[in-house]
């Protein structure tokens, strides 16, 4: 789902340390070993500049070292490097794909960034693999979650119950995946757990707070989650919510400092930016908004309420080359889009193509035979919360 589903793991990222060391022979040996344990000493405390260092030595002595490659994996993934990341895990997997716990990093590096999708088939191939894994299992049913495969969901965090229901991220978790899978047996049961083992926490301020925001209750939504703000100001995606709330209440100066407050915990998250950009757009200071929708887009190429944004922005410019461009990725990403349909035609027919213009015109006519505009009531205000987004 798109901006992550900010739950907190309780599991550490595995490491590993020292394969294939046992073997090598002379002072080679001695030395690879040495290198091992001063890389994991510095990965352990977060030292990851010396943590590179040290594997990549490994390297220059033994290029096909399955540990180095893999623990190097890990130090970019923890450096938010994605594809460093992911190539260092993809060469340690071609030389030991039976080590699960490789397959388990890289579906770390997908989940990190949001492609749940593409995470779930490594996290499926290490719980089946390695049945008591807790955290592949977890992974593995928050992924399903964030790509809608609600019943699939459920039923792997259930599985999970003895281990987790008294941590109340697990059982938010499960309670939305079972209230959305129709399961409300199970939904009951994880949500009175919830409630129990939630009493007077930040983070169940912040559930309830979000509640209230989805029946567009702002007043009770903003009670709530200042609540939760004065039991843990750094609460993950708290100040996100709070910006929602306010910006219902078409509060914009109180909306862009919670959105800006949670940029500075959560400086990855797509929405922030995309969320930064409405707000200061709607304030009229069209330079910033459309550098923070540049942001977003950098962060989340799939966010198409950013690209509207940004094509919007270009139209207001007259620049219509930019524009274009800008309203084909959001159609693309949301291709029943009316309002991005009426704003390209609308480009169109400042450039004089008045046959794509009336192509899209039509377009935007049939879908709204049909439906409501999502997107444009996304843009303005609609609320949306990014722990229960799109998949990618």
């Amino acid at each position: 789902m798109r901006g992550g589903y900010r739950i907190r793991l309780r599991f550490q990222i595995p490491v590993i340390f020292a394969l294939f060391c046992v073997g090598l022979s002379g002072g080679g040996a001695e030395s690879i070993q040495a290198l091992y344990a001063r890389g994991g000493a510095a990965l352990t405390k977060g030292d990851l500049p010396e943590a590179e260092e040290a594997f990549r030595k490994i390297l220059s002595l033994a290029p096909d070292d399955v540990g180095a490659h893999a623990n190097l994996g890990v130090v970019y993934l923890r450096e938010r490097l994605w594809e460093r990341s992911r190539a260092e895990l993809e060469a340690a997997r071609k030389l030991a794909p039976q080590v699960a716990g490789i397959r388990l990093n890289l579906g770390l590096v997908w989940y990190r960034q949001g492609y749940y999708g593409r995470a779930i088939p490594e996290f499926e191939s290490v719980v089946k693999d390695e049945p008591g894994s807790l955290q592949a299992r977890e992974l593995l049913g928050l992924a399903y979650l964030f790509v809608g495969r609600y019943a699939d969901s459920a039923s792997m965090l259930d599985s999970m119950w003895s281990a987790g229901n008294g941590d109340v991220n697990y059982l938010y978790a499960l309670t939305v995946a079972a209230g959305e899978a129709g399961q409300e047996a199970l939904a009951e049961k994880a949500t009175a757990r919830l409630l129990e083992v939630g009493n007077g926490s930040a983070e169940l301020h912040l559930f309830v707070g979000k509640a209230y925001l989805a029946r567009l209750l702002p007043d009770q939504a903003i009670a709530e989650l200042n609540k939760a703000v004065a039991l843990n100001p750094r609460l993950a995606f708290v100040h996100y919510n709070l910006g929602e709330a306010y910006k219902q209440r078409r509060d914009l100066d109180k909306a862009r400092a919670e959105f800006e407050a949670d940029r500075a915990i959560e400086p990855d998250v797509a929405y922030n930016y995309d969320e930064l950009g409405t707000v200061i757009a709607a304030q009229g200071d069209v330079a910033t908004a459309e550098r923070y929708f540049r942001e977003a887009v950098k962060r989340d190429p799939t966010l198409a309420s950013s690209w509207y944004g940004l094509g919007k922005i270009y139209r207001q410019k007259k620049d219509y080359a930019k524009a274009i461009d800008a309203f084909n990725h959001a159609a693309t990403l949301d291709a029943r889009s009316t309002s991005v349909l009426y704003q390209r035609a609308q480009v169109y027919l400042a450039l004089g193509r008045k046959p794509e213009a009336q192509r899209d015109l039509a377009a935007m006519r049939k879908i709204q035979q049909s439906e409501d505009d999502r997107l444009e009531q996304q843009i303005s205000g609609k609320y949306r919360d990014p722990q229960l987004g799109t998949g990618k």
